[in-house]
């Protein structure tokens, strides 16, 4: 004990001789700076604490920590966690030890994992990463409810988002969350778009519509690749998450809950309609979605570059640095591997 003392009396007086305070030099090792000056006078005096040396009148015996493990693995107890195994001892006129003596020794011997007829604990992989370089490549969807007049009555968006491009490519609005409904949805979509087989992959997340038969087999006839996310995990399906935030949280969005199908159409369809033509989205370079959708982003972002460069050259005192980088984006990923760039707004889009 003593030989590391002096250890640390030399660390800490090394520490505080090259301009360290010792107050911060001695929180580091552990010690107070009392401590450290009381060892400073007397390095080879013992510790004066004393240690506790009774015994816990409690204490279970190593008979009894035996027979706790013994009863425990017994086939009847086996598979039981010990606030079942206690009382059922108690029913049969036994009584061992209590339920948080069980719980301790059975932690102590790494005995409690699993201990119940549940199915341990799985591991779900987080979803491939996915790479968008041009539109029609990869396509996020979900459902989420528009409010109606009658409480507890909701209408059920359906919406399909292009990735790459931003753009919503297809949705509708149903009375019900149906796997054939969606299915009829991406049939049309396909069509409108003139998607090949085997050229998009369709993510989204793990609900009865996204997961039926009916969506399933259409998916396979179209050739369309599905891929899922976590259960219960959202941030698998970030770009549905923010266009519905962006949906929701618009000037327009009605105060009252829509009073009929036909008016929720109606107000989605002139949302599209400015989601896709108007909104200039920040996550691509301040765009809209059908002109990335349809290349012309690539012009637009070359025109605005020469307009900041112009104005850079006619009043250069006013740039403290580089202009403002207008570069097209060439990929979009979707959940993306640690240190890949992930080109997804966190606020609304």
């Amino acid at each position: 004990m003593n030989v590391e003392r002096k250890d640390i009396i030399s660390l800490v007086t090394d520490a505080c001789n090259t301009g360290a305070k010792q107050e911060k030099a001695c929180n580091i090792v552990g010690i107070s700076t009392k401590t450290f000056q009381r060892w400073n006078v007397n390095p080879n005096k013992q510790d004066g604490r004393i240690a506790p040396k009774h015994t816990p009148k409690h204490k279970l015996s190593a008979l009894e920590r035996q027979r706790i493990i013994k009863v425990a693995n017994q086939p009847e107890y086996a598979k039981l966690p010990p606030c079942q195994i206690v009382p059922r001892l108690a029913d049969t006129g036994i009584y061992i030890a209590s339920e948080a003596s069980f719980y301790r020794v059975l932690n102590e011997c790494k005995q409690l994992t699993h201990r119940d007829k549940s199915k341990p604990n799985r591991k779900i992989n987080k979803p491939r990463a996915l790479t968008a370089t041009a539109p029609n490549q990869i396509y996020t969807w979900d459902i989420t409810y528009l409010p109606t007049q009658v409480k507890g009555i909701f209408l059920y968006l359906y919406l399909v988002l292009d990735i790459y491009s931003r753009k919503i490519v297809g949705w509708q609005i149903h009375h019900e969350e149906l796997s054939v409904l969606a299915a009829d949805l991406m049939t049309d979509i396909c069509n409108r778009e003139k998607v090949e087989k085997n050229q998009v992959t369709l993510h989204s997340d793990n609900g009865s519509p996204m997961k039926g038969a009916t969506m399933l087999a259409t998916l396979q006839e179209l050739g369309v690749v599905p891929s899922f996310s976590r259960p219960s995990v959202s941030n698998d399906n970030p770009y549905s998450e923010s266009v519905f935030r962006t949906l929701k949280y618009r000037p327009e969005y009605p105060e009252k809950p829509f009073a009929d199908i036909g008016v929720a159409r109606d107000w989605v369809k002139c949302f599209v309609q400015w989601y896709n033509h108007e909104h200039r989205h920040s996550g691509i370079k301040f765009t809209t979605p059908v002109e990335r959708h349809t290349g012309k982003d690539i012009e637009i972002l070359v025109a605005r570059t020469l307009v900041y460069k112009k104005a850079k050259l006619e009043n250069p005192n006013r740039w403290s640095g580089e202009i403002k980088n207008w570069d097209h984006i060439e990929e979009v990923y979707l959940n993306p591997e640690k240190g890949k760039s992930e080109v997804v707004e966190n606020k609304a889009a």
